[in-house]
């Protein structure tokens, strides 16, 4: 039986061919009641990675499934975390700059993630124990995924920033007051600040390679947003802290919304 790191990436990258033949056609756009936008990809997508889950027997919550009461899920000390497609947005602009997210959790703590990003074939992912991160090119789902996975060249190792500047990593569709305050308090140090622009939970990437420096969330997010980039991120030595309790940020709460947050080295 495949290990739950296997078969998380092996559902990432099942869901990430379906989503890519949907991308590159014309599809339908729904839109949910609290007005985010919902394609044919997102529901295909989760099809596919909660029956791949399912062999695991481990609960899963999802963006696409109805959630399940608290009083089920307080009794879960293990559950998967999956966003079908992180990034509608992007999706429907055709960016390229949406990802497939899956985080194991236990006991509220990020036990491993995966993030696959269907239309440049990175593939980012923890070890099962979550003490390190990789970055691969998937060159093609014929291949073996094992072979691909763990090569010493493709570990990702947090980057000590050498420079005066800081770089801060914003979303494409979400800058907000709270975000740009914080930016303008980063100047009134007399740091240098630039703003790098990306979408979905590509973000969490460019902070673990070291292509940002700091990565502040103050706009809402739900768990299946973050679980994955928090793993990867977790994994390099970096720390995602909730900014109303000051610490890392916990799963399978009962609340699926996310407090604004800091990712930081």
């Amino acid at each position: 039986m495949l290990s739950n790191l296997f078969l998380a990436i092996e559902a990432t990258l099942l869901a990430g061919e379906k989503i890519l033949k949907i991308y590159n056609k014309d599809f339908n756009i729904e839109y949910k009641d609290d007005k985010s936008p919902l394609t044919e990809a997102d529901i295909a997508s989760n099809e596919i990675i909660v029956k791949k889950l399912q062999e695991t027997n481990i609960p899963i919550i999802s963006e696409e499934n109805k959630t399940v009461d608290y009083e089920t899920r307080k009794n879960w000390s293990q559950c998967w975390i999956v966003d079908p497609i992180d990034g509608t947005k992007e999706f429907i602009k055709k960016n390229g700059e949406f990802t497939v997210n899956i985080a194991l959790v236990e006991n509220g703590k990020t036990k491993l993630g995966v993030i696959y990003v269907p239309v440049s074939k990175e593939l980012y992912y923890t070890n099962e124990s979550k003490t390190k991160a990789y970055k691969t090119i998937i060159t093609s789902l014929d291949l073996k995924v094992d072979s691909l996975l763990f090569k010493s060249e493709d570990e990702i190792n947090k980057a000590e920033s050498n420079t005066s500047e800081i770089k801060v990593v914003g979303s494409r569709s979400h800058m907000n007051e709270d975000t740009l305050q914080f930016v303008e308090s980063l100047k009134t140090e007399g740091n240098n600040v630039e703003i790098v622009s990306k979408g979905s939970s590509l973000k969490f990437c460019l902070v673990a390679e070291g292509k940002a420096d700091v990565y502040p969330r103050f706009a809402p997010t739900m768990e299946w947003d973050t679980a994955a980039g928090q793993a990867i991120c977790e994994a390099v030595g970096l720390t995602v802290i909730d900014q109303s309790t000051k610490k890392p940020m916990l799963y399978n709460r009962q609340n699926l919304l996310n407090s604004y947050f800091l990712v930081t080295k």
